[in-house]
């Protein structure tokens, strides 16, 4: 009896040490998320390799719905409303299926986050948004199913979905800028960003004269900032009040070089340098 539960518990040892034995997923998980916009873009998904396979037209047939991706479906959350190649799609969060076909694939945004990778419930219905997108070649190889957030400027970007040799890019758009003036407007009013109220509005190719007016306050409230002082600089230059600009970027470069900020030092320095060239 003593050598019989010995054994059970060698066993039982034997099997549970199985049970936990870890092992590489052969599509692992994969999750992306790009501050974009006022919000951020998510996308969680299946990464499948190619491994000597025909993927287009063979594993992934065309003109099928595909899960893009392996596993589940692929789900993107998107924290604004955006534009997808032009047409409005809402905040919140869609599965992501694809058509790929040899000159055009389709993208859409579903609703329906439960069909996971069975495609064989697909309702048309759900689509939120159906786009269309052009493939391109790729010269190098992607071995493993990619999807990223790329191209990334304050309202634009593209999520690009890339295996083997294929590349597909989704333009994604948003119209930040209207939010941005009402919440300038606002805190205008309340806290007085004024630096901050400033630079956008230079970014931005807005109203110079006020932005000029603006950083002003700012350098008053803060005199050793050297970067308030180099906007400044930047703003009287594009008003082509250029020695006013040579003046700041001067004051600019003095404190940039007592805090020893070398990027700073050379946009000073450029800057004197054209606003002189301009001034003769």
């Amino acid at each position: 009896m003593k050598k019989l539960a010995t054994l059970i518990l060698a066993t039982g040892v034997a099997l549970t040490s199985q049970a936990q034995l870890k092992t590489p997923q052969p599509s692992p998980f994969q999750s992306v998320t790009q501050a974009f916009g006022l919000g951020e873009i998510k996308i969680e998904y299946s990464r499948p390799s190619v491994k000597d396979r025909v993927i287009f037209g063979d594993l992934v047939p065309y003109n099928k719905i595909w899960r893009t991706g392996a596993n589940a479906s692929t789900k993107i959350t998107i924290g604004d409303d955006v534009k997808i190649d032009g047409n409005s799609l809402p905040a919140g969060t869609y599965a992501i299926y694809t058509m790929p076909a040899q000159n055009e694939w389709q993208v859409m945004f579903y609703k329906d986050l439960t069909l996971g990778g069975n495609t064989d419930g697909y309702k048309k219905e759900d689509e939120v948004l159906n786009v269309k997108v052009k493939p391109v070649a790729m010269n190098d190889k992607m071995e493993t199913f990619t999807i990223n957030v790329n191209n990334v400027m304050p309202t634009s970007c593209t999520i690009d979905l890339m295996w083997d040799k294929t590349k597909v890019s989704v333009p994604v758009t948003t119209d930040i800028d209207a939010k941005i003036m009402k919440s300038i407007d606002k805190e205008m009013s309340d806290n007085r960003p004024y630096y901050q109220a400033a630079s956008y509005y230079y970014d931005n190719g807005k109203d110079l004269n006020k932005a000029l007016e603006w950083v002003n306050k700012a350098a008053e409230k803060t005199p050793n900032a050297y970067w308030v002082l180099n906007t400044k600089a930047k703003i009287q230059y594009k008003l082509k009040d250029y020695a006013g600009a040579i003046k700041s970027a001067e004051a600019s470069l003095v404190k940039a070089k007592e805090s020893g900020d070398n990027s700073y030092i050379k946009q000073n320095e450029k800057l004197i340098a054209d606003a002189k060239k301009m001034g003769k």
